[in-house]
């Protein structure tokens, strides 16, 4: 397996609902699909939302996964196909957004509020939402301005390396 696969493993930012909210499926995909996973319907056509229930330590659906998985390519791994990136810088970048990610998730617990969303990626779209309209009352809004810069920088990261923002 070359490099360029290994990166998908460790990280799992395209199926845990860091990078993405959801997937898509085609028409001709939903008998197959059906059978493996909660598939929600949509004008012929079907969607599930992330994080998937199939990602655990790797996809285990992997030989029959949707389409819009098997295609989507992140701008990491695009790098490291185009060996303009190297196997280790990668992991280094993985992990960096791992932390963040756990920082973010520490700094949401402390919140006299709760999110509803699932997905790490909709969740703080719902968060930036919820600060921006001022519908959250904090006795302590300085957490929420550093929870922001915290969403801000992440959101940079993943623009930056992965080509995928979250807002």
């Amino acid at each position: 397996m070359s490099d360029a696969l290994n990166i998908c493993l460790p990280c799992g930012f395209c199926c845990d609902g860091t990078l993405i909210g959801y997937v898509q499926l085609d028409r001709e995909e939903l008998p197959v699909l059906r059978e493996l996973m909660e598939i929600e319907d949509s004008n012929d056509n079907g969607f599930f939302l992330q994080p998937c229930k199939n990602s655990c330590d790797g996809c285990t659906i992997y030989s029959q996964r949707p389409k819009q998985c098997a295609s989507f390519k992140c701008g990491l791994l695009k790098s490291v196909e185009q060996k303009e990136l190297n196997f280790d810088s990668a992991i280094e970048i993985i992990n960096l957004v791992k932390q963040k990610k756990i920082a973010i998730e520490k700094k949401l617990d402390l919140l006299p509020f709760e999110l509803q969303s699932q997905s790490f990626h909709f969740k703080m779209a719902e968060l930036k939402k919820v600060i921006r309209e001022n519908k959250a009352e904090s006795s302590s809004p300085q957490n929420h301005l550093e929870l922001i810069s915290d969403l801000e920088q992440l959101d940079v990261l993943l623009s930056q390396k992965f080509g995928v923002s979250l807002y």
